[in-house]
């Protein structure tokens, strides 16, 4: 059950925040760390030194060079933010976090969390599902990596633990990551030969924008065969009777 919760930290500045996540990931019982393009080398000292009692977390972490890559096996992913973004993404609540884990026993989740000094940017926050702000006082917002990502942590250890509400799972299945990346490769492949993306200046919002729209949806493999067989039939010239 726990083991279907990836830790997911986009550029992370500072080795001791490393550590320190690391720690709180094996305080409650989790393993899954993934950090991309950590700023500082890796295997980092001052990470290991912080992580008390957790370097196995920090052994078995997974490094990646792009976000992309970070979220492939994953099949729901929940941005952290401290601010609300101006992006076609659902905002949730606390609640509704606990609610999306419980009702989606089966699913594969990442908790993305962004470098210290400025956050995710949008382009990693196009990668992912649902916004999920820790409700703070207004007036200082601002979390620590590693404090933002214990208080994460308990909220799932206890929900596991201690909800006394009954299992109300479904058995839909949804696609990983992967496989919707592999479908927006395709689609753009064909949208570069239409010609669609014009003027050029404005080609990255757009592959932002759509990036935007296809990752918040929860398909199954099905789904996702049957709109690429559209997007496909669709490219195709229509011969002449």
């Amino acid at each position: 059950m726990k083991n279907r919760f990836a830790f997911v930290l986009v550029r992370p500045q500072i080795g001791e925040n490393i550590g320190a996540c690391a720690r709180s990931i094996k305080n409650f019982g989790f393993k899954k760390l993934y950090i991309v393009s950590p700023k500082q080398s890796w295997p980092n000292i001052k990470a290991k030194a912080t992580s008390v009692g957790a370097s196995d977390i920090l052994k078995k972490a997974k490094i990646f060079n792009e976000t992309k890559e970070a979220i492939s096996d994953l099949n729901i992913v929940i941005s952290l933010s401290a601010r609300r973004r101006d992006i076609n993404k659902k905002h949730i609540s606390m609640k509704k976090f606990l609610d999306i884990i419980k009702k989606r026993d089966y699913a594969k989740i990442g908790l993305m969390f962004g470098p210290e000094a400025s956050g995710l940017s949008n382009e990693d926050v196009s990668f992912s599902n649902y916004i999920l702000q820790i409700p703070t006082d207004k007036n200082f917002k601002s979390l620590n990596l590693s404090h933002s990502l214990t208080i994460i942590c308990y909220e799932i250890f206890k929900q596991i633990n201690f909800s006394e509400s009954k299992k109300n799972s479904s058995k839909f299945s949804i696609s990983s990551k992967s496989k919707i990346s592999s479908l927006l490769d395709h689609l753009q492949k064909l949208l570069e030969k239409k010609g669609f993306f014009i003027p050029a200046e404005k080609k990255h919002s757009m592959i932002l924008n759509i990036n935007n729209l296809v990752y918040r949806m929860e398909p199954n493999d099905k789904e996702l065969r049957i709109l690429s067989s559209i997007i496909s039939s669709l490219s195709k010239k229509k011969h002449s009777p």
